[in-house]
């Protein structure tokens, strides 16, 4: 196997100049300093991009709606009356299993409300691709760039 990848590496050829623009990318990587420095008047700082922070607030605004969500549903959950502690938080008492009729009522209910929901989730996904396939398309270009 591995003299199989060795062979297959060794007949793809290699771009004009790549030695040489590696080296150039290497020594450019090891000029630049180490420590931060101040920078004079008029040139980019090393501050961290403003996309950090709002990812940073968006994290924290995250875990606070978070925290406020089970907060409020603990305090909903304890104001139940006692007599409903066996059944699950906004359920009334029913006896489907008695009548059919009723019985597939219900169960039409649950399946068209879990068809939204799988229908929401698909246009959020679906959203995300065209994104993601955004975001590549910008990176191969500049990846283009780069040679």
């Amino acid at each position: 196997m591995d003299e199989l990848n060795l062979k297959t590496l060794e007949q793809i050829p290699i771009p004009e100049g790549l030695e040489e623009r590696l080296s150039k990318k290497i020594d450019e990587w090891g000029a630049k300093p180490t420590t931060p420095s101040i920078p004079p008047r008029g040139e980019a700082s090393n501050t961290p991009p403003r996309g950090r922070w709002r990812g940073v607030a968006a994290a924290a605004a995250a875990c606070l709606a978070l925290v406020l969500g089970f907060g409020i549903h603990y305090l909903q959950r304890e104001e139940l009356p006692s007599s409903r502690e066996g059944q699950g938080v906004g359920f009334a008492e029913q006896d489907t299993y008695q009548d059919p009729v009723k019985a597939q009522q219900e169960a039409e209910r649950a399946l068209n409300m879990l068809a939204m929901n799988l229908n929401k989730g698909m246009g959020h996904l679906e959203r995300a691709k065209a994104l993601s396939e955004k975001t590549e398309q910008s990176f191969y270009e500049k990846l283009k760039v780069m040679k």
